[in-house]
């Protein structure tokens, strides 16, 4: 067999491809070795030419999106989010294979993996067959992953019935697998693509709600609807406290900013207080610190929400405004009530004096300035059993009209 070497003859290495033949293809991450992913003694003859192992299953080189619903079943409205998100490019998904799949491609298990390359040539290809190829790396199992045409050749001239040859790839470096047969997403294998890439895109397809409003005003009642719905509340107060405590990459960047403030490792919030709240570019200077810190530990954790199949997130904050996590957020929602209200709250839920609920108040925004700066405003002000029915039909608007753009994390 000659091994024939194609640069823009993609109409000769199609017919190779539907004769059964096996055609190398270039990819931005490393050549690969291509033939029919339906026909399953073709894709045997695959695991014959680069001796892999049975075990180990191939995945599916499609020419877009639209192929997913054709190979899998069962497929989350998140697969097709990244597919979109970062098709044509270096992200294989693995979910649930439909029955047409052959076994041998699977090594016998139920999932597939899916990608569509970013290479020109290949996308060609694969645009001009009528079938999805299986394309395992262009290599005999344990050898170096080629990563342009003389490298192929060498390993398989006169076994393979063409190379394409698509220059040097781009990055030289193997797709990132991603398993969203079942949850929660895992990395298959590191590759071009970083996790945090993939996580971030994740979060971005949830819906994130903001909750703000004033102490006594019920945001807890809110909440906690929010979660009969299935979605991860992060209290921002609470998150922010945790980091005082326990990061040191936080406390460290204190003590620079504010010597002094930082005594064996712990900050010392009194001292703190004396050296910024009287100056008012001190505190300016804190809180950019500190919301900084902040929106990455929410990031975090929405992240980690996200490879668990959450789509429902609520940031709970009363610097949601001016904290800059508003713009996180999809909605933010004001919760307000009237000021007699919330004392009255304040005094039975923390069990203090009517004198200092008011200065607990009189210290907040007033409900104007929420109001102002939220896309819609709920006011707390009749039975929990009211205002729990009129919160839920807020989300279901919400959930119903869809998401906003919202800006990019920082």
């Amino acid at each position: 067999m000659t091994t024939l070497r194609i640069r823009d003859d993609i109409t000769t290495a199609a017919e190779l491809l539907r004769s059964g033949g096996l055609v190398a293809v270039p990819t931005e991450t490393v050549y690969g070795l291509a033939g029919n992913g339906l026909d399953p003694a073709v894709i045997e003859s695959i695991y014959e030419v680069k001796g892999r192992p049975a075990v180990k299953p191939i995945s599916l080189m499609v020419p877009d999106a639209a192929a997913i619903d054709g190979l899998c079943t069962d497929v989350p409205e998140a697969a097709k989010a990244l597919a979109a998100r970062f098709w044509p490019g270096p992200l294989t998904l693995v979910l649930q294979a439909k029955a047409h799949v052959p076994e041998i491609l699977r090594a016998g298990g139920a999932t597939v993996g899916l990608r569509c390359p970013r290479q020109n040539q290949t996308l060609a290809l694969l645009k001009a067959v009528d079938f999805p190829l299986a394309v395992p790396s262009a290599n005999p199992s344990g050898e170096e992953s080629p990563k342009d045409a003389d490298l192929v050749l060498r390993y398989f001239d006169g076994k393979i019935g063409a190379v394409i040859d698509g220059g040097v790839c781009e990055l030289g470096f193997e797709s990132t697998v991603l398993d969203m047969s079942r949850t929660p997403w895992r990395i298959l294998r590191q590759g071009s693509l970083p996790a945090e890439d993939i996580a971030d895109a994740l979060v971005g397809e949830m819906t994130i709600v903001g909750i703000t409003g004033g102490s006594g005003c019920g945001k807890t009642t809110a909440l906690l609807e929010l979660e009969k719905r299935g979605g991860l509340v992060l209290d921002c107060d609470a998150v922010y406290h945790e980091l005082l405590e326990q990061d040191g990459a936080l406390i460290r960047e204190l003590d620079q900013a504010f010597p002094g403030t930082v005594e064996n490792g712990r900050l010392q919030r009194k001292k703190l207080a004396a050296v910024v709240f009287r100056d008012e570019e001190k505190l300016k200077r804190l809180n950019g610190i500190t919301h900084r810190h902040i929106g990455d530990e929410i990031q975090r954790r929405l992240r980690e929400w996200a490879m668990q199949g959450g789509e429902l997130a609520a940031l709970d904050a009363i610097e949601l405004i001016g904290s800059g996590l508003a713009e996180r957020c999809d909605f933010t929602v004001a919760v307000t009530a009237p000021e007699e209200t919330r004392i009255r709250r304040i005094m039975a839920r923390d069990g203090i004096s009517r004198q200092q609920a008011e200065l607990r108040v009189h210290a907040q925004r007033p409900n104007s300035y929420f109001e102002e700066n939220c896309d819609h405003t709920l006011t707390n002000d009749s039975d929990s059993e009211d205002f729990i029915c009129r919160f839920n039909q807020l989300m279901e608007d919400i959930l119903r009209d869809g998401k906003r753009e919202r800006q990019s994390v920082l």
